[in-house]
């Protein structure tokens, strides 16, 4: 219906003055929220196609209501402010979340999806706000994503002389001017396509899913590569998954991801061994752009269910 949905963009401020850029699209009385969590590197862009099928209803997944959806850039990532490195945690991003919830959607069912560095920092919300979860959330969609054992991602699981030799010449980039005076890695994303699309997509990608991917990395600071690697391979949030018990949990990878594969996936699952598990053939770790439909269809079903079992 006319009128019913709406497009646009603001911007919160966080407790400690950093600034996080959010878009929000869906009817703002929709019954169900979505809130949406991008990936280390990346930015809100990457969940834009799902997040239009779940504001217009057609997510798949069939009686599924339009949602209201949010999607915001984290900090340091995007549009976002920058923030110092002390403050590039996962710990930090989960109190972000918070903050977006209590904001943003202070009352009424939430679904929270969230991709790779989105999905542990979900975790980590469980971690850190046990009941703002068990209280508000309805539904979780872990998107290729780990709730621990990465320790080969400071290496981009390389291992043995080229994990070295990288580890080398990472740390003296890192610490170059080259590196910390950089607003972007680069201003040509096509650069990156060589490199980007063996590691993070899957066989025969969408040329759109793609440049979303590039365009999104190229715009990313080298800082925010540097400054969250070490919270990502202490990431250890096995224990926090059991706040997840009793509500509908969606766990999705797919079947070609080099950076979370789907040992990861099955690792979550053994922890929740209610949730819905979904292998995506032959789709790599952008799930959210590679496989629109699925993961959209999937994240409708928890809007669906939310509807008619909201959080206690």
């Amino acid at each position: 219906m006319p009128g019913t949905e709406r497009r646009s963009a603001e911007r919160i401020v966080t407790r400690d003055g950093t600034g996080l850029h959010v878009c929000e699209s869906g009817p703002p009385s929709a019954p169900v929220t979505v809130l949406l969590a991008h990936g280390w590197t990346l930015d809100e862009r990457c969940w834009a196609p799902v997040a239009d099928a779940l504001a217009v209803g057609s997510g798949g997944a069939a009686g599924s209501p339009p949602a209201r959806v949010i999607r915001y850039d984290h900090r340091a990532h995007g549009r976002s402010d920058d923030t110092p490195d002390a403050d590039k945690t996962l710990d930090r991003l989960a109190d972000d979340m918070a903050e977006v919830i209590e904001q943003l959607v202070p009352s009424g069912p939430l679904v929270i999806a969230g991709h790779s560095m989105g999905g542990m920092t979900t975790m980590t919300l469980a971690q850190r706000h046990p009941e703002l979860v068990r209280s508000r959330v309805s539904g979780v969609a872990l998107v290729a994503t780990a709730s621990g054992g990465l320790g080969a991602a400071a290496t981009l699981g390389m291992s043995g002389l080229p994990a070295t030799m990288f580890l080398t010449g990472k740390d003296r980039l890192t610490t170059s001017a080259l590196w910390t005076d950089r607003r972007s890695l680069t201003a040509r994303p096509a650069l990156l396509r060589a490199g980007l699309q063996p590691l993070l997509l899957g066989r025969h990608p969408d040329p759109l899913a793609v440049r979303t991917t590039c365009a999104a990395i190229a715009g990313c600071r080298p800082t925010t590569i540097s400054g969250f690697t070490p919270t990502l391979t202490e990431h250890e949030r096995d224990e926090a998954l059991a706040t997840f018990d009793g509500r509908p949990v969606e766990i999705m990878v797919g079947s070609r991801d080099r950076l979370t594969p789907p040992r990861f996936a099955r690792r979550i699952r053994d922890r929740l061994p209610r949730a819905g598990l979904t292998v995506f053939p032959d789709a790599g770790h952008m799930l959210p752009v590679e496989r629109v439909g699925g993961v959209a269809a999937r994240i409708a079903a928890l809007v669906r269910h939310a509807v008619v079992a909201p959080a206690a």
